[in-house]
């Protein structure tokens, strides 16, 4: 489904019910909404997500946004080094490099449910 507002969505089919579920990605508000067919689903998502910044310009609060996919970093001189050497060696830039291996831990932490990550 194509992104409507910044927001993206994830839609599932309920056979039983045949309808059409959708959740709003990457907030912690919950957004969701339903359709009976796929023509209706680009509208039922758009009126959700109107619904939902109606809402939070009615009450007041600012509505959360999508993820953006940049993260401010900061590390040692030494680290960095580092990260660049392994980059390089790897024939790909530092932020790729990160995303791999940040991708990796996370994954890797919430497969075992490990709540925190042992630093050396």
């Amino acid at each position: 489904m194509k992104a409507y507002k910044g927001y993206q969505a994830n839609v599932s089919f309920d056979e039983d019910a045949l309808l059409f579920h959708g959740d709003v990605l990457g907030i912690r508000d919950v957004i969701t909404f339903q359709a009976r067919s796929a023509e209706e689903l680009p509208k039922a998502f758009h009126d959700s997500v109107d619904d939902y910044l109606d809402w939070a310009a009615e009450d007041g609060f600012t509505p959360q946004k999508p993820y953006s996919g940049k993260l401010a970093f900061r590390t040692t001189p030494e680290h960095h080094q580092l990260i660049s050497e392994a980059a390089s060696a790897n024939a790909i830039s530092i932020n790729q490099w990160m995303d791999n291996a940040l991708e990796a831990a996370a994954r890797a932490t919430l497969a075992s449910g490990t709540q925190k990550i042992k630093t050396t």
